[in-house]
C-alpha cells in the first residue's frame, strides 16, 4: 500500500502576502480614497472661485437724490438730499435746526411736530423732497427776537413742562390747534392735541397753556 505524501500546507502569511499584492485591504482602500478625494476637493477650492475670496462687487451706486428748495422760518434754503430723507432729518442734520426732536421716529409721539404751510405735520414721516416750494415753521421760528410767542410764554406761565423734550412739538401742535380753531373747550383741545405724548404727564397744564393763548385767560 502506497502512502501519498500530504501537500505542504500554505501558511496564512504566505497567502495574505500574495493577496495584498494583488488587491488592497479595506482599510488601505478607504484611506487612499479619502486622500484622493480630499486632494480633488482641495484642488477644486484652490483652482475654482472661492465664495470667501470672491472679487469685491462694484461699489454700490449712490442713492438717488433730488434738489429741493423750501422756506424755513422765513429763510430760503436749496439743498440736494437723498430722496429718502425726512423733513426732520433735513432740519436737524442739514440745516442745524435741532429744536424739533426725534422721539419715536414713527409718527406716534409728536415730538417732531412742525408747521408746513400752516398745517401741523409729523416731520419724521414727511419726505423732504415732497416739500419743494413749501413754507416750514419750526420752534426756532416762533419767537420774534427776544420776544417769545404767546404760547411759549404761556407754557412758562403755566409750568407746562418738566423734562422739556416733548415741549417743542407740543408748542408747535398747540399753535396749529389754535390756528385751526379747535380750542372751544378743554375736551376739544385734548382731542386735537392727542397726537402729542408727554411722558412727564403735564397734560393738564399744557391744556391750560393753550387755553391761555387762545382765549387770553
Amino acid at each position: 500500500m502506497s502512502i501519498e505524501s500530504p501537500e505542504s500546507p500554505v501558511s496564512p502569511s504566505e497567502g495574505s502576502t500574495e493577496e495584498s499584492t494583488s488587491a488592497p485591504s479595506r482599510r488601505t482602500f478607504i484611506a487612499s480614497t479619502t486622500a484622493v478625494g480630499g486632494a480633488v476637493v482641495a484642488g477644486g477650492l484652490i483652482a475654482g472661485p472661492s465664495v470667501f475670496g470672491a472679487e469685491p462687487a462694484d461699489a454700490a451706486e449712490a442713492p438717488p437724490g433730488s434738489r429741493v428748495s423750501l422756506t424755513v422760518n422765513g429763510t430760503r434754503h436749496t439743498v440736494t438730499v437723498d430722496n429718502r430723507t425726512s423733513l426732520l432729518d433735513l432740519l436737524r442734520e442739514h440745516l442745524g435746526l435741532t429744536g424739533s426732536k426725534k422721539g419715536c421716529n414713527a409718527g406716534a409721539c409728536g415730538a417732531c411736530t412742525v408747521l408746513v404751510d400752516g398745517r401741523r405735520v409729523n416731520s419724521c414721516l414727511t419726505l423732504a423732497v415732497r416739500l419743494d416750494g413749501a413754507e416750514v415753521t419750526t420752534i426756532e421760528g416762533l419767537a420774534k427776537g427776544e420776544r417769545l410767542h404767546p404760547l411759549q410764554q404761556a407754557f412758562i406761565d403755566q409750568d407746562a413742562f418738566q423734562c422739556g423734550y416733548c415741549t417743542p412739538g407740543q408748542i408747535m401742535s398747540g399753535v396749529g390747534c389754535i390756528e385751526e380753531g379747535h380750542t372751544g373747550s378743554p375736551a376739544e383741545i385734548r382731542e386735537f392735541m392727542s397726537g402729542n405724548i408727554c411722558r412727564c404727564g403735564c397734560y393738564v397744564k399744557i391744556v391750560r397753556a393753550v387755553e391761555q393763548t387762545a382765549h387770553g385767560k
